[in-house]
């Protein structure tokens, strides 16, 4: 399987859960998964409750340290400006998502945080990987909740 593979099984987790089907798989640079995640935000009543956070804060829980200069994170959705900033923070050295996302996107769309001369880490990006199966997810659930 492949990480987005792994992302997408945790994207249908957090769908089961009645969270906003995305999920997270990091890498090392083995591509080894060291840490998973989908969103938390309804469970934990924590609007940063992201996929990609808490994947993030897996993973250097995981290897006891601050950063992931080695890793890849994959996920489902282009993440949004509370997740492109972690990922500048944690210093990912790849992103690789699946569905662009124009309304709440920031890597591609909106803010674009990585591309400020501002923001100290920039990950290499690469978008729209399974962009159709990501974004199938995430149209069912949100046809599923109108319907309900």
């Amino acid at each position: 399987m492949t990480p987005m593979d792994h992302a997408l099984e945790q994207a249908r987790a957090a769908a089961a859960l009645g969270e906003i089907p995305v999920g997270a798989v990091i890498t090392d640079a083995s591509g080894a998964i060291i840490a998973t995640g989908h969103n938390r935000t309804e469970e934990q009543q924590n609007p940063a409750a992201h996929a990609e956070f808490i994947a993030l804060q897996a993973a250097t829980a995981a290897r006891g340290q601050k950063y992931l200069s080695d890793c890849t994170l994959t996920v489902t959705l282009e993440p949004c400006a509370l997740c492109a900033g972690a990922i500048a923070a944690f210093r990912v050295q790849k992103l690789v998502f699946g569905a662009y996302d124009p309304k709440s996107g920031a890597v591609e769309h909106g803010p674009r945080v990585f591309s400020h001369a501002t923001t100290h880490h920039k990950p290499e990006v690469i978008g729209g990987v399974r962009d159709s199966d990501c974004s199938a997810l995430l149209a069912a659930f949100f046809a599923d909740l109108r319907n309900a």
